[in-house]
């Protein structure tokens, strides 16, 4: 595909906002997207394409690509794989602006059909700067210029401004377009196998459409890492936010569970981390997603995650602050001026609270509720909500509720929901209503909470390239001597060692000072097999040596002082880069699993927070009474390990310090592990 990016948005907007379509095939599938697209209320030339068909679904047909009237904006191609490719190749021959390839049979089946990534390889070369959308895909809905690519039935309705989501998956597409919910959809895209424009390509050329006010991404794979971060900077740029459904887990390679940090950072913690670094906020569930979508295109980002709850019901509030329990959501103390008017609006019988049981004395006072409700509005609560469940049988008596919200907007220009607390109590015409004057309709409390805590996810301001990661095969494991002296050589503190026979072993502690530790080479998991001996005087190490076992042992002086100790770990992810996990370190790291991830490279401001996160934070900072670690000593080493692993990113799988003791004075790697590639 072009490098040249303005010339790839251009080939894109073309693609997206078409003026005319070509529809290759005869069967039931183009038939159906040429009704589907004078359905929409496209009103762009549709040129059917067969040898010999004289009509297809209404529309006059051509016998090939060469009898057009001209060169296509977008084809649909809806024939065999084998066929595609060829009709891809005339396509980018006469000029179209680009092609949905319909077809399956490539890289996704490869399991069943080992010709499969072949023909995609052709498809690809076949395509050349034209840009293709798939193969294995549905095409697009544009809900904006109501153009319609797309061979099946859908939910979608035209709107003037709106939200576009964009999925590999065209099942999950369909049923996204059916939701009931009052969130305006601008565009829904399939993108298959991504074989040649790649999804995030695709979010980019959107970004230049001032009409479209978020975007959703359901991502199965992130594929080049570098149009991510692109994608991310330009939103940055546009202040469009970017939300994602991020699914499945990294081929992370478990093989490496000879250390601990392969095990704390499991498959999906790259993903995570770096969808932290884009400042893309993640939700796990479609409902969840929809509804964050719906937020941000009523308000934008959220600018904190201060949040008021507003209930007629004492249940209602203690669910509320209950189901927030665990999300990065909290309910800010009511202001003095706060309960000052709402005690005016309620009257001297109503616990003043957030979240707020308001009773019911004021319910069908709409300008009473509208005082109470705005005054909950302060600039403490970045989202303020009120809790309305509308019954499915008469909704007549809600209608003060629906009012008090909508004024509640109008007069004091903050931003307001209505939430219901089930789905299906928030009916679809009362959300367009809400949502037409500003108010955010949620339909559910838990996807309305997933969806705060996201849209309040605090945005990054750019960060350097991630270290993309080597497909070298990790064939060697470095002993611990050989791994310490690697990493003091950028910089990590080690103990004073020597690595000797077992039986030349108190020659050896002559020349260090004790107490010792005595430990055997050789073994992965040293302390499994008793082989690592703690606090050893001079006179026992010739009997702890040969107890352990080993041809050769190491033999340090103990790290001793420490206030904490930490594991500084990297793995190297095919699918993400290296990931720096942070952690309690120790012999129980893998029980107490408290631990952090961050991409390398991570700033050392970055790395401080992280730190700060961890449940062990408070040793390192001085727990009662006891000394502070050295945090200037900690930060040292985790940036050396760092350097270690961009000086060696072509080869190196896995580095982990555990543990790391951490001492007033200092920082000391105690064990250490390193895996690479031999050569």
């Amino acid at each position: 595909m072009r490098d040249d990016r303005g010339g790839l948005m251009s080939s894109l907007s073309r693609v997206l906002k078409p003026t005319s379509i070509a529809v290759i095939g005869g069967g039931a599938w183009c038939a159906a997207v040429i009704e589907q697209a004078r359905k929409f209320g496209f009103r762009g030339e549709i040129w059917p394409v067969h040898p010999k068909a004289g009509q297809i679904a209404g529309e006059q047909a051509f016998a090939s690509l060469e009898a057009l009237p001209g060169a296509p904006d977008v084809a649909f191609i809806g024939i065999n794989r084998h066929a595609t490719i060829e009709t891809v190749a005339v396509l980018a021959s006469m000029g179209a602006g680009g092609a949905v390839c319909f077809a399956s049979g490539f890289t996704e089946a490869r399991a069943e059909d080992d010709q499969g990534a072949d023909l995609q390889v052709q498809l690809v070369q076949a395509a050349g700067d034209m840009p293709i959308l798939g193969p294995n895909c549905y095409g697009f809905i544009n809900g904006l210029d109501r153009a319609a690519v797309w061979p099946d039935q859908h939910g979608m309705r035209p709107v003037d401004r709106g939200v576009a989501i964009l999925t590999q998956s065209s099942n999950i597409a369909i049923n996204m377009t059916m939701q009931r919910r009052a969130l305006p959809l601008a565009f829904m895209l399939t993108s298959g196998n991504q074989a040649q424009t790649h999804q995030a390509d695709i979010a980019s050329a959107l970004l230049d459409d001032d009409r479209i006010t978020a975007i959703g991404l359901h991502i199965e794979g992130f594929g080049d890492l570098r149009k991510w971060e692109a994608l991310s900077q330009k939103a940055r740029d546009r202040n469009v936010p970017i939300i994602a459904l991020k699914m499945g887990r990294s081929a992370h390679a478990q093989a490496a569970a000879i250390s601990h940090t392969a095990s704390l950072a499991g498959g999906d913690a790259g993903a995570q981390v770096f969808l932290d670094r884009l400042g893309i906020a993640r939700l796990a569930d479609i409902p969840s997603f929809l509804e964050c979508l719906k937020l941000l295109h009523v308000t934008g980002r959220l600018d904190h995650n201060g949040l008021g709850s507003i209930s007629c019901s004492g249940g209602e509030a203690s669910l509320a602050a209950d189901m927030a329990e665990g999300r990065a959501v909290h309910f800010p103390p009511l202001t003095d001026t706060q309960k000052d008017d709402l005690r005016a609006a309620l009257g001297p019988m109503v616990a003043l609270a957030n979240p707020l049981d308001y009773h019911t004395y004021i319910w069908r006072d709409t300008a009473a509720m509208t005082r109470a409700w705005a005054a909950m509005m302060g600039p403490e609560q970045a989202l303020t909500m009120a809790i309305v469940d509308y019954p499915h049988t008469d909704a007549t008596d809600w209608e003060c509720a629906t009012q008090a919200a909508l004024n509640c907007v109008e007069q004091t220009g903050r931003r307001f929901a209505v939430t219901a607390t089930l789905p299906e109590l928030m009916p679809e015409n009362i959300a367009q209503r809400l949502l037409d004057g500003g108010v955010v309709p949620f339909s559910g409390l838990h996807e309305a909470l997933a969806a705060v805590e996201a849209a309040a996810c605090p945005q990054t301001e750019g960060s350097d390239p991630v270290m993309l990661p080597s497909a070298s095969v990790a064939d060697q494991v470095l002993t611990e001597a050989e791994a310490k002296h690697a990493l003091a050589g950028f910089g990590v503190r080690i103990p004073r060692s020597t690595v000797v026979p077992a039986e030349a072993v108190t020659e050896a502690a002559a020349d260090l000072t004790g107490p010792f530790a005595v430990k055997g080479v050789g073994l992965a998991h040293k302390s499994e097999h008793a082989a690592v001996r703690l606090g050893i005087a001079i006179a026992d190490v010739t009997e702890v040596a040969a107890d352990i076992g080993t041809e050769e042992v190491l033999l340090e002086e103990m790290a001793t002082g420490g206030v904490a100790e930490l594991l500084v770990g990297v793995t190297r992810d095919p699918a993400h880069g290296f990931v720096l996990t942070l952690g309690a370190g120790g012999v129980l790291t893998e029980i107490l699993r408290d631990s952090v991830s961050l991409l390398i490279p991570s700033s050392r401001n970055a790395v401080q927070e992280a730190l700060g996160r961890l449940n062990c934070a408070p040793l390192l900072a001085g727990y009662r009474g006891k000394p502070a670690a050295d945090m200037g000593s900690v930060l040292a080493t985790v940036e050396a390990v760092q350097a270690y692993v961009i000086a060696n990113a072509a080869h190196v799988s896995e580095v982990e310090i555990n543990p790391l003791i951490c001492t007033p004075d200092g920082a000391v790697a105690v064990d250490a592990l390193i895996r690479k590639a031999s050569s």
